[in-house]
């Protein structure tokens, strides 16, 4: 198994119990060192972990992801990332290769810049929120009705649009499900709480990132802009 683990933003004590699990877990543990930084190094992650670390430079992660993920189909190895995991495009791809060779990862989110953003004092939640001028009784949204309400009120928007439903991340009961507009409107991805990503311009490293949870079709009306550039 590969662990991707956030370590939030402060220092050692930031990680999360879930993701101190499973380091201690883990025979090998690679903490990322080119993205970010910690307020204390590497020695102090080491004795709260418990855990002796590689440094895992930019050359290793992208040219070098074979030694990161050697044994991991039979042995426990944990990718530590400050942050969130999946705050760089080259954690995307070590994802992406461990899928293609046979090996199950998990992610084991935290904090990031782009939620502890707020603590500046603007409201992160404003720009992400719609309100009907309609009273309705407090419920969560399902993605199948925002996909319902989307296709009413955004002319932008066709059923043959990519969009991405979440629900429940960071649990055990996590899913995630790839699909046009048209096709997530019948998606059931069970209890609260859901999120819907509606994708504009894609970066083929994302489309192939997708395509692990696409329903299928779902990305057949994907156009190429340019050689770096899709768009739905």
């Amino acid at each position: 198994m590969l662990y991707l683990v956030g370590l939030g933003l402060g220092d050692a004590t930031d990680i999360t119990v879930k993701g101190l699990q499973a380091v201690k877990r883990c025979s090998r543990v690679y903490l990322e060192a080119y993205t970010s930084i910690l307020t204390v190094g590497k020695e102090a992650l080491e004795e709260f972990y418990g855990k002796q670390l590689i440094l895992a430079d930019r050359d290793l992660v992208e040219q070098g992801a074979d030694e990161i993920l050697k044994d991991a189909d039979v042995t426990d190895v944990a990718f530590l990332v400050v942050g969130d995991p999946f705050g760089a495009t080259t954690h995307s791809d070590l994802v992406l290769r461990a899928v293609n060779s046979g090996i199950p990862y998990k992610v084991v989110h935290n904090a990031s810049i782009m939620n502890a953003v707020g603590c500046c004092g603007l409201q992160v939640s404003s720009c992400l929120r719609w309100r009907k001028k309609i009273y309705e009784p407090p419920r969560f949204m399902t993605v199948s009705q925002a996909c319902l309400l989307l296709n009413s009120f955004h002319p932008g928007v066709t059923e043959d649009t990519v969009c991405i439903g979440l629900a429940r991340l960071g649990s055990d009961e996590q899913k995630i499900c790839v699909g046009t507009l048209r096709q997530l409107v019948s998606c059931d991805l069970g209890g609260p709480l859901h999120s819907l990503v509606v994708t504009g311009q894609l970066h083929p490293l994302e489309v192939d990132m997708l395509r692990i949870n696409a329903e299928p079709t779902a990305l057949d009306h994907l156009s190429m802009i340019d050689s770096s550039t899709y768009s739905s």
